[in-house]
């Protein structure tokens, strides 16, 4: 069966890439298929019409969802209603669970066929929603393979594809190569800052990492920092704060995008957490992760959230790799400490970078290719286990 018509819908730059690498598999097992929704530059490209910007359903927080609820409605209705007229093969949400999901299981029941790529936590808190899942689609498709579990003990079907990252970057990186590329000094200590993709990210943390990156560079004089901001947008809310740190213009280069290749050249990454901490685990690079939200979002996830760790390196290995600083705990005096002991201890960080190199290739699957083999599956009505491993 050839897939004539596929209406995907991603909400955030992490989803922009998944959305891209599924959409070429696609295409190259369906050469006129036709893709619809909504998705971001890297979507685009490869030959969507989104119906609304990328950063439509970036909102970070549970509070901060409420805030905006009408015009998420709005979009969600609006999304519905075409994807009916259109009539697709297939509608694929990707990650954003609380917007995506509804929208699933509204036109699941109106007879279309559904999957979602990237499980939300359903393992970390509320585990209830696995029955909403299992009613909003035919197929989850999983990145990581404990998530895969997950479902299969509760009886939805699943395919656990591994992660496209894992797939693009490669076993063995050029630290000195990135760096020569970025104009970086070869001999001297290199800190990347990843301080997120969210404008609320960069509020909430922009300031306590720079504050953080001063106390640092009172330790480590020659240190290097290097900044790359997600957008345009971001690149101009991080310019705007810079101007308030004069004293580090000499230190820090802020880029247009390169979190990779600022990773590779770094000695240590200071990020927020998501798929920014995944990347530097598979860049193989020691790190911290650093994390506040409005205190009420903080409240009820303190009440809500059951696992023990929120960045993706600590939940894929089950045991604390990566040091984590949460909320009050994130001050610039603990942060300059943890990045210190990073910059000060080598063994440490060549031990990190051997044992996330291990996990790296543990991940490595092929996900795109995967993920198109059992949407094509789906939609042609063979058995999953024909093309997905959930082991």
């Amino acid at each position: 069966m050839t897939l004539q018509r596929v209406y995907l819908v991603a909400g955030e730059l992490s989803g922009d890439i998944l959305g891209a690498g599924l959409m070429r598999e696609l295409r190259a097992r369906h050469p006129t298929v036709e893709f619809r929704g909504m998705g971001g530059p890297r979507m685009e490209a490869q030959g969507l019409e989104s119906r609304f910007p990328l950063e439509t359903l970036s909102v970070m927080g549970l509070v901060e969802v409420l805030k905006h609820l009408p015009e998420l409605l709005r979009v969600r209705r609006t999304l519905r209603e075409e994807a009916l007229a259109w009539q697709p093969d297939i509608m694929i949400g990707i990650d954003a669970p609380d917007f995506n999901i509804g929208l699933e299981k509204q036109l699941r029941e109106a007879g279309l066929k559904t999957a979602h790529y990237v499980s939300p936590s359903v393992w970390a808190w509320r585990q209830g929603r696995v029955k909403k899942i299992a009613k909003a689609v035919d197929l989850m498709l999983t990145l990581l393979p404990f998530e895969a579990d997950f479902y299969h003990r509760h009886q939805v079907p699943v395919s656990f594809v591994g992660h496209p990252l894992a797939d693009e970057l490669p076993l063995e990186n050029d630290r000195d190569g990135a760096r020569q590329a970025l104009g970086l000094a070869p001999d001297t200590p290199v800190l990347a800052l990843l301080p997120g993709s969210r404008g609320n990210e960069i509020r909430f943390m922009g300031a306590t990492f720079l504050d953080a990156v001063t106390l640092l560079c009172l330790r480590h004089p020659s240190l290097q920092v290097v900044i790359p901001a997600a957008t345009a947008q971001r690149h101009a809310e991080l310019s705007q704060l810079l101007a308030k740190y004069p004293a580090l213009a000499q230190q820090i280069t802020l880029l247009e995008g390169q979190a990779r290749e600022a990773m590779v050249a770094s000695d240590a990454v200071l990020l927020t957490s998501g798929t920014a901490a995944l990347e530097a685990m598979l860049c193989h690079r020691g790190m911290l992760v650093a994390y506040k939200m409005a205190p009420a979002t903080h409240w009820l996830a303190k009440r809500l959230v059951k696992t023990q760790w929120i960045s993706l390196p600590n939940l894929i290995a089950q045991e604390s790799v990566v040091p984590e600083l949460i909320q009050h705990a994130a001050t610039p005096e603990a942060i300059a400490e943890q990045i210190g002991q990073l910059f000060s201890d080598a063994e440490m960080r060549h031990a990190l970078e051997a044992r996330f190199a291990a996990m790296h290739a543990n991940l490595q699957r092929s996900a795109s290719e995967r993920a198109a083999q059992a949407i094509t599956a789906l939609v042609a009505g063979e058995p999953l286990e024909a093309t997905a491993d959930g082991a």
